[in-house]
């Protein structure tokens, strides 16, 4: 699946923080957003090691952008949020990762490569400041 609510509440939790004055903790994010502050502290935290997001500690600490909303890009975000690369099908990645392996003989597979490659582009040149426009 390509968005998972974890994809979701990142997305949402930027678009919170793009307009915020100073950083905000998980707790207000969570009550904010109504989402459950252990699941959004783990999302918080991914955004921020990937370097999305600046994490501040102690007692006005917090998260916020650690970049312009122009610099965001979403595959960035869903690929750090998910452990992984977005992926539409299963086996689009590669033919390597196709789960019979048969990718050679599938007569689907290049469809789905060529399906992926473009919304792989779409993501990686959606940022945040076009959703913020939207």
């Amino acid at each position: 699946m390509l968005i998972t609510k974890a994809s979701e509440y990142a997305i949402l939790s930027l678009i919170v923080l793009s307009s915020a004055k100073d950083p905000m903790d998980s707790e207000s994010l969570s009550r904010e957003l109504a989402i459950s502050k252990s699941f959004l502290a783990k999302i918080l935290q991914s955004l921020a090691k990937a370097g999305i997001l600046k994490s501040y500690k102690g007692v006005n600490g917090g998260f916020a952008l650690n970049k312009d909303p122009k610099e965001i890009n979403m595959l960035d975000v869903l690929s750090n949020v998910e452990s992984k690369a977005p992926a539409v099908f299963e086996c689009s990645p590669s033919e390597k990762d196709c789960p019979s392996d048969r990718a050679d003989i599938c007569s689907i597979w290049p469809f789905l490569n060529k399906l992926q490659i473009k919304i792989d582009d779409f993501l990686k040149n959606l940022t945040l400041a076009d959703i913020l426009k939207d």
